[in-house]
Formats: C-alpha cells, structure tokens, sequence
C-alpha cells in the first residue's frame, strides 16, 4: 500500500461524524483498530486552510464541509446558484446580468468583504480570475457534477494560499476515486416571470480503478433561459430621456420633437418624447455551461505515485439591452448644425415641408429660434444591443508525490488558460451616425432642393413622424456597429513542498512543511478600436493587460505539546514583480479539555495585491448617478434629486497592495454522539483598502475643495484625493430659477486608490442532530451566521443598513426512510435597510423527494421558493431588487432522474 493519503479515504475521515451540509466537522475520535484489535494512529488527511496532515479534523481553523448528498438535496442547478446561499456570502454577491460588462459572471462574496477577497480554490489550487473583470473568480466555470464537496474555511489564509485570501477560502473538491457510471438529468421551469428562466442540468461520470490506477471522466452541463423585464409583473414604463428630444447646445432646455413620437415604446410625457426601455431589455442574460474533466491517478510503487487533472469548461451567455441611447450633447465636434433637415428649429425641416404627407405644424413658440442644437435620441432603428460572451477555460495539472526516506515530497506544474470573447451587435457608431442625422435627403435637403416631392426612399436617418420610420438599410447598417471584446486571464505555475517530521512531542511528533511556487500571469482586455476610440454611441469600457510573476516560498509547521493541546504556526512571503511583496504570518491554536469540548482561535495577517485589471485599464467612458444642486437643478429640473453625469474611470499604476489582520476563537461541542455544535467568532481588519473611488465621492471632495460645499452640507468631505480625479464643471442658467447661473458637471474623472480601514466582526453558529424516528432516520442541521460589526473609517455601522443583513440562516432536514428520502430546507435572510430602502426578512422553504428504484436509479421531484416569495421592490444599483441578495423567479420546480451502473 502506498504511503500516500487517498482523498477517497480522507472524505470518510472528515465525514464520519455524520456533519451535513454546513456543518464544521467534528472528530472525536482519532486512532482506530488493525485486523489485530491494536490502536494504530489513524491516517493523516488534509484539511482545507493548512498544507499539513492530521489525524484530527477539527483543528485551529473553523471548516464547513457542503458533501455531495447535501448538494443533491438543495436542487441547485449550478455551482454559483449554491454557493450564492451560503449564509456566509453575506451581503450576497453578483450574478449574471444583462446590460453589465461582466455579463456571464457569478461570484462569491464571504463577510461582505467583496468577491475580491474571497479565494477560490479548486483542489487546492487558486481558480484563474475572470477574464471579463480582471478580479474575482467565475463561478459559472465550476461543472456541478465534477463537484464532490465543497469546504469552506471562515478564516483568513494568506499564510496559506497568499493574495485574495482575507475573507476566507473555498475549496471545490472534485470526484475521483469512482467506480462505474452515472447519468443524471433535470429540468425545472419557474413560476415568475411569464416568459422564460427555465433551466436544465446534467451529468454523465465514467470511473474505474485498481489496485495501482484510477481514471475518472466526465461531462457537466447546466443551462438557464434569458429573462426579460418586462415579463416580470411588477415592471412599468421605463421613462428614458433618449427619446426624441432636443435641447439648445450645451443646455438642457428639453423639448420633444415635433411629431417624432410614435413608433413602438415611444411615448408622450407632457412636452417630451420618451422611450420605454424596460420593453426590451432582459434582466438576467442567459447562461450555458459545458464541461469535460478527466483525472487519472497512478502508482508507481509503494512510495511515489504521479496524478493528473485536466478539464475544459465552456460557457455562453447572451443578454439584450434596450437600444442605444446618445446625444451630440457629449461630444465636442458634434452638433445639429442649424441649417440641418433634421434640426426642429430649422423652419424648412422635413417634417415641416407641405410636401411631406405627414408633416407637422412649425411652431416657433414651442421650439424657439433657429439654432444648433443637441439632440437626446434613442436609435432604436438601428436595434437591440446585443451581447454574446463565450468563456473557455481550460486547465491541465500534472504531479507526483512520494517519499524520499521519511520525508514527503510533493510537486507539479499547472497550465490554465482562460479566455472570454464577447460580440456586441446594435451598437452605434456615432460619427456616422450623427452624420446622417445632419445631411438629410441629399438632392432635397443639402442642396435646398424645396420644390422637389418629400422622397422618404432616399432621405439619410430621420426621426419618424406621425408614421413608422422607413429608414434606408443603408442608413442603418451604416449606423451600426458590432463590437468585439477580447479578454484573457492565463496562469503557468510549477509549484514543490516537502513534508516532514521534527521531533517528538508530549502529544505527538511535531510536523513541518516548506514549499515554494512560482506563478506567471497574464492579462489583456482588449476592446475593438473604435470603442477605444470612444466611437461607439451605447459602449462602455476599454483596454487593459499586463503581466507579472509572482514568487512565493512558505512554511508551516505543528506542535502538539499535549495530547490535548497543539499550537500550529505558518508563514508565507509572496514576491510581486510589479509592486514589491508581502509577508503573512499566522498562529493557530487547539486545545480539548474534555472529549466533549475542542476549543480553538487563531491570530494572523493578510493581504490582497492590486489586480492587473485597475493597474493598467485605459481610459474609459461611464454613466454615474450622483447628487449635486446645480447639475441636478438643470438635468432634472430638481436641486435635491439625483441626476446622471458623464463619467471617465482612469487606472492607477501607483498602487500598493491591502493589509489585513483578523483573529478567530470558536468551541465545538459533541455531548452525545446524535447532536453537535460549533460557535465561532471572528474579526477581520484591513487597511489601505483598494477602493473604487465613486464619482459621488470625486464631486464631494473636490467640490469641498473648491469651496462649493460647506461644512453641514450632506456632499461635505474635507478628504484629500488623488490629483488625477478631476470634476469639469459649465455655467448655466438654472432651470429652476434661470437668473441663477448653475455650475453644471460635464465630466467626472475617478478611479482607485488605497484609502481607508474596514473592519467586521462575525459570529457562526452551527448545531447537527440525527437520530433514528419511526424506523428511518432524521438529520438536522441549522446554521446562523451573524455579522456583529462593519464599519469603514470609524464610521457609522453599517450592519442592517446598508444592504447588509444582520444574520442569514439555513435550516436543512433530511428524513431517510427505506428507498425514500425527504428533504425540507427553509432560508433566511433579515431584514436590512432604513427608510424607503428598507427591506423586510425574507423567508424561502425548499422542498424534494427522492425514491430509489430497485434498478439502481433515482427519482427526484423538488420545489425551491415553493411559497413564490418575490422580493421587495427597492431600487438598488439600478435594478428593481438587489439581486445580489434576492431573486425574482416565484416557485421554481424541477424534476431530476439519476441512473448508476
């Protein structure tokens, strides 16, 4: 027999206390029995969080282990749909959204902290950062049936896994070890909207192995359907601007043009022409996942054995957002030149000609003199933006690991390259576009042709009047553009430890390892030229890449003084090529007074290193909402209400990486072999955070600066900033009172920087019961963690304020009797908000029933959301809901069958 620990054999240990889902396992017991009926130490196993091997599970640091039954039973259909209910993820984290430049990614977010500081491992090795964001882990590229557990550690782990690791860490350990097939398909359908956000999911497995040789290979697929806005029954009216309006150059004096009102969800608002975006836009993209992994494991002979993983994940996502809206407004070599066929105070326009059957009255009271004008449009002629993202990541690892004398060695290389190409189709290209808006009918307008016939087969772009436009398909496709978008996140590491024991102590041998690793990345975002250009009407975003390596050696070590008590100490140093490096101590404890009663705490430092992404992005264009009197007072006609400006986020090339420091102390409690317990509390601080410095907080300081604001106003901050975030300002007359003039905001420059502290403070609590009932068995498990403490800079607590809910919790239960299983599992989320934003609990009962065939097959039939709770309607980053934390689907129900052989 191999000296080397099969994972196989590890699960068994870690599950053998009987934890479900959600549960810190426990370990009582830690020596068992040969064919002799003498006690051998039993066999060491690895635990997420540490790099050592050890008879007991439960050590310094707070575990929870999701198994593969408890995945089966939450009638998930994607890794990201069951990580995303973790009572964990906190403050809940992003999901695939139509309209948004990460589009096809879902994340993880542990305390609240951000996805960025979240690791992802798949057995044990980091997950690449998307492509599409630069930072944070996709977890849309993780196949649910290659997924045999997922264990989540709640502490900090720099000292263990380097950069991104503050928040906590979670491991996707995937099969092996499996002999035989499996097949397993589902499909569900949702209750809300109407139309659409039906899923499908699935799953094939071929495994076989002997006594030297496991294979394992396999296909995964989950599928879920686009959902549209306006199929949802609480959806109105969109109300946009870019409608068919004009405003005098550089003003916002907006009048509707004469006539141009009534195609398909345009619509009259007083004076103005309106659009109704929420007729086509989709609020969740579609999202397609397919997967292919193979691992193979081989012994050599009883001492060294080599292994390989390799897997090939494609996902596809499409989303729809309304058509492009754009105004010359925001260019400085455009304008409706006065003279223009297209310009509504041009007394000869076309739609004012008698010789256009569908002309319109010239009014000179309601559009005023004959000038240049802007004009605020949505082309909706030119189509729906259309997004298709496609995202390959593949990733193939070869090692072995064996003994040399008594030390284990363990190395190997790992290659991943992952790639996101994204095609945009319906967006404008402005210049041509505008182009066609000013030079009108040529032959009748240009030349001033007035005694020609109106010939609506040959005029350049107009808006329609009293008629559906019939522009040219030349017009069009001249106006359009299709944009490309081009990412990659590639990984080449080689990576070597050795394991080894010191000495022997009271409690045991005291244990070493020392490794070091070597990564290379890489990055590029590449955006088609004209969108560099800033060409593209609708677009956003720009190019970005760099590379560094990245080379990092560690250590860790444990002490076990006494039988009960042990220390364990790690260190890692992480050597940055491009801004320098960091050390991450930690010191762990374990003491177990009774056998009852194990308690821990732990003590270390952190750190997360500035993503390529925000050190290398070009400069790109933003739409950002913020609250100024006078450019609200002129936008919106409303000095207290919250109005949208142009925006340019800029990289930082200066910046350094973000220190943490946190410390956890916990208890587990085992008083009886049917019930189990874990308390753990925990503190995360960190400083010179990575911050996004908003456009809300750019006007603020600068306008502080400026002496705009003053002490007692609500935009107030004396903060400094870095000289690059500039705010351009205009003078114009008021619209509330025009003999005021108003200091509007044209642009703002933002970016990031590192500024500020953070800190949190959470408490966990998880308690199991099982026991025999009514000749089967019943497994309970309820799980509540509490987040005690967030504040940024010493400021108010944010905890039930600021979408962040004081405690989430999950009740699971199981009952297994003969070939039928029954599962009910309630989530809770509480309440948070204040005011009009505030948000009341919400409560959601997941129900399944599985009947096994004597044929080796599985029937499954489940509800989630089976009371169809929706969320509440409260505005949050510009959608209905915060869809981070909630969803929109009613009652979603599903049946599955899995066969063996």
């Amino acid at each position: 027999m191999t000296n080397k620990t099969m994972i196989a054999k590890a699960v068994k240990v870690a599950l053998y206390s009987g934890f479900a889902a959600s549960m810190a396992v426990s370990a009582p017991a830690t020596f068992a029995a040969d064919e002799d009926g003498a006690e051998e130490e039993a066999e060491r196993i690895v635990v997420t969080g540490s790099r050592l091997k050890r008879s007991d599970v439960e050590g310094a640091n707070p575990i929870t282990v999701i198994d593969r039954e408890t995945i089966e039973l939450s009638g998930a259909t994607s890794a990201s749909e069951l990580m995303r209910e973790l009572t964990f993820n906190s403050s809940g984290s992003l999901r695939p959204q139509s309209g948004s430049s990460a589009q096809g990614v879902s994340t993880i977010n542990l305390r609240g902290i951000g996805s960025g500081r979240t690791l992802v491992l798949i057995d044990g090795r980091r997950l690449t950062h998307s492509p599409s964001t630069g930072q944070g882990q996709d977890l849309n590229s993780i196949p649910l049936g290659a997924i045999e557990r997922i264990e989540v550690l709640t502490d900090g782990a720099s000292a263990v896994y380097g950069s991104d690791a503050i928040g906590g860490v979670v491991n996707v350990i995937t099969r092996q070890d499996y002999n035989g097939a499996e097949l397993m398909v589902s499909k569900g359908e949702v209750s809300v909207p109407a139309d659409g956000g039906d899923r499908e999911t699935g799953h094939a497995l071929f495994g076989s192995s002997d006594g030297t040789t496991s294979l394992l290979a396999g296909v995964s697929w989950n599928k879920r359907e686009i959902i549209f806005e306006r199929d949802f029954p609480w959806v109105e009216s969109g109300t946009s601007i870019y409608g068919a309006n004009f405003t005098s150059r550089r003003a916002f004096d907006f009048v509707g043009i004469p006539g141009a009102c009534s195609e398909e969800n345009y619509f009259r608002d007083g004076a103005l022409c309106r659009y109704n975006f929420n007729a086509t836009n989709a609020t969740e993209a579609s999202n397609n996942n397919e997967s292919i992994f193979l691992k193979a494991r081989h012994q050599i002979n009883d001492d060294w054995e080599l292994y390989s993983n390799a897997s090939v994940n494609k996902t596809k996502s499409f989303g729809r957002y309304a058509p492009v809206p754009d105004s010359t407004f925001f260019y400085d070599n455009l304008l409706i030149d006065s003279n223009s066929y297209n310009n509504p105070t041009n007394p000869d326009a076309w739609y004012y000609d008698p010789n256009n059957p569908n002309s319109v009255a010239y009014d000179a009271s309601l559009v005023g003199a004959q000038r240049d004008v802007d004009i605020w449009h949505r082309f909706a002629a030119v189509g729906n933006r259309d997004n298709t993202v496609n995202n390959t990541n593949t990733d193939f690892l070869v090692g072995a690991t064996g003994y040399v004398g008594s030390a284990e060695i363990d190395f190997g290389a790992r290659r991943v390259r992952n790639s996101t190409k994204e095609i945009g189709n319906g967006y404008l290209a402005a210049a041509t576009a505008w182009g066609f808006v000013n030079d009108f009918n040529p032959g009748y307008a240009v030349y001033g042709d007035n005694t020609s016939a109106f010939d609506p087969d040959t005029y350049y772009y107009g808006y329609n009047v009293q008629q559906p436009s019939s522009n040219p398909e030349s017009v069009l496709s001249g106006s359009a553009v299709t944009t490309s978008r081009e990412s990659d996140f590639n990984i080449d590491e080689v990576y070597a430890s050795v394991a080894f024991d010191i000495m022997e102590l009271d409690g045991g041998a005291m244990q070493m390892v020392v490794g070091a690793e070597r990564r290379e990345e890489f990055y590029q975002d590449l955006y088609d030229a004209q969108s560099e250009a800033g060409l593209v009407g609708g677009s956003a975003g720009n190019s970005a890449g760099g590379g560094r390596d990245v080379n990092a050696m560690y250590f860790e070590t444990l002490m076990p003084f006494m039988d009960n008590f042990e220390v364990s100490l790690a260190g890692r140093y992480d050597d940055y090529s491009d801004y320098g490096n960091d050390f991450s101590p930690k010191i762990g404890f374990r003491y177990q007074p009774t056998d009852e009663l194990t308690l821990r705490a732990s003590w270390g430092e952190g750190f997360r290193a500035p993503t390529l992404d925000i050190l290398t992005q070009k400069p790109a264009f933003s739409a950002d909402s913020i609250t100024d009197a006078d450019t609200c007072d002129v936008l919106n006609g409303d000095r207290t209400d919250e109005c949208q400006i142009n925006g340019l986020s800029i990289s930082n090339p200066d910046l350094s990486s973000e220190q943490s420091e946190q410390y956890a102390v916990g208890a587990v409690w085992q008083p009886v072999d049917w019930f189990d317990m874990t308390l753990d509390y925990s503190s995360i601080e960190i400083e010179d955070r990575i911050t996004s410095f908003s456009a809300q907080t750019v006007v603020n300081r600068r306008g502080t600066e400026s002496g705009i604001y003053q002490p007692g106003d609500a935009n107030y901050d004396p903060r400094p900033i870095d000289e690059a975030m500039i705010v351009t300002r205009e003078s114009q007359p008021c619209a509330v009172d025009p003999t005021q003039t108003c200091q509007v905001i044209t642009q703002v420059v933002r970016g990031n920087g590192n500024e500020g502290t953070l800190n949190t403070s959470s408490i966990d609590w998880n308690m199991h019961t099982r026991f025999d009932l009514g000749g089967g068995v019943f497994d309970s498990t309820l799980q509540i963690s509490y987040v005690d403490e967030y504040t940024i800079n010493d400021g108010e607590d944010l905890v039930g304020i600021a979408s962040l809910p004081e405690y989430r919790a999950q009740l699971r239960n199981q009952y297994s009797i003969g070939d039928f299983q029954f599962a009910l599992n309630t989530n809770t989320i509480d309440a948070n908000g204040l005011g009009d934003n505030h948000v009341g609990s919400w409560t959601t009962h997941d129900i399944q029933l599985n009947y096994n065939t004597p044929w080796d097959g599985r029937v499954t039939v489940g509800a989630r959301n089976v009371g169809e709770k929706l969320p509440t309607l409260v505005t949050y980053d510009n959608r209905d809901y915060n869809m981070d934390l909630y969803h929109g689907y009613g009652r979603f129900t599903y049946v599955q069958y899995t066969q063996t052989f």
